[in-house]
């Protein structure tokens, strides 16, 4: 047993705490692929799965997803540290425990000393939480390695991003780089909409700094753009190049509420 071992903070609430129902639910989300594409890395949305959850299952049913992953996440609640990674121990979910990869964490902390050991930063955290049941669901043995990303600084998560892509490099199994991301809040249908397909259009570009620039200019609230700087930032330096949209969607979609929606883009960069 892992000496460290992270609880569910939001199972019960974002997703089934009941294994059966839980992977049940799973499975509604994805469906079978016969030509899967190996990527770099994704962004992926992180609300209650019955939201965004067929958006999150279509990216991984789109990928070929290996054993290894390097999770980015925002902050959400503020505590911990800027840039906090957990290094050892597991996360358990219903489905079980999944292991931290400690020595990619290592091998990532030896090449950042911004990274901080910090489990605090993690403990009520729900946008990476909620990645690992659909990776346990339709992985075997996966390892991952947890950051939450609390600056908008650019030339930190550029310089994260370039880390990530040289550690990486000097294993010699593939790693898939996840940003956990919703996109614009809390605005109409409409609105959202428009304001999402900016920042879409920059991620499709390979553009980070413009993706950076776009966010902040046309005050859109994509709360995980920080994680997405990052990932596009090393999958550029590992060779990406193209992306593709594999699913979009707001709640409105689900709930039917156009007047306050969230976005939710499901993108895979090759």
């Amino acid at each position: 047993m892992a000496s460290n071992v992270r609880t569910p903070a939001v199972a019960g609430q974002f997703y089934p705490a009941r294994p059966e129902t839980l992977l049940q639910e799973i499975r509604q989300y994805t469906t079978p692929v016969k030509e899967k594409q190996r990527a770099f890395g994704c962004v992926v949305p992180h609300a209650g799965y019955m939201y965004s959850g067929p958006v999150a299952g279509a990216v991984y049913s789109f990928l070929e997803l290996p054993k290894k992953f390097i999770i980015l996440c925002p902050n959400h609640t503020g505590m911990g540290a800027p840039l906090a990674i957990m290094s050892e121990g597991a996360w358990k979910t219903p489905l079980g425990d999944a292991q931290i990869d400690t020595s990619l964490a290592e091998l990532l902390k030896s090449h950042f000393p911004l990274l901080s050991v910090d489990a605090i930063a993690h403990s009520r955290e729900h946008a990476l939480e909620v990645q690992i049941p659909f990776l346990q669901a339709l992985t075997q043995n996966m390892s991952f390695v947890p950051i939450t990303v609390g600056t908008s600084r650019l030339d930190v998560l550029q310089a994260l991003g370039k880390v990530i892509a040289d550690a990486i490099g000097e294993i010699d199994e593939p790693v898939l780089v996840i940003a956990s991301s919703d996109m614009n809040h809390y605005e109409s249908d409409s609105v959202t909409r428009v304001k999402d397909w900016k920042a879409i259009g920059r991620v499709l570009a390979l553009d980070p700094v413009g993706l950076h620039e776009i966010v902040q200019r046309e005050h859109i609230s994509m709360c995980g753009y920080g994680p997405a700087v990052a990932m596009l930032s090393a999958a550029k330096r590992l060779g990406a190049t193209r992306a593709e949209l594999v699913k979009y969607a707001t709640s409105g979609d689900v709930s039917g509420e156009r007047d306050q929606v969230v976005g939710y883009a499901g993108i895979a960069v090759l």
